[in-house]
């Protein structure tokens, strides 16, 4: 289940498959989601969401932020399908 303030990982290990990682983070990714339709700051963003200071540590939090919200994108557009697909085996 998605916590609502999980801890995040400086880097997302990449599946093909819907991870722990990612169901914890559910609510992070939607966040990130939301947060680049609103064409917000990707330092704000790294600040509020991930928990991380862009100006102590501008390279590790970029880096961070553009993995998650890579990841984001996945879970949203492929990883979807994934869920649906066990959804309908229940």
């Amino acid at each position: 289940m998605a916590e609502l303030v999980p801890v995040v990982a400086d880097t997302v290990v990449w599946s093909n498959h819907i991870t722990l990682y990612d169901q914890r983070h559910f609510i992070t990714y939607a966040r990130l989601l939301d947060a680049e339709a609103e064409e917000a700051d990707w330092r704000d963003v790294a600040r509020v969401v991930l928990r991380l200071d862009p100006d102590a540590e501008p390279e590790r939090a970029r880096r961070c932020w553009q993995m998650h919200l890579d990841r984001a994108k996945w879970i949203a557009t492929t990883g979807v399908r994934q869920l649906i697909a066990q959804a309908e085996k229940s």
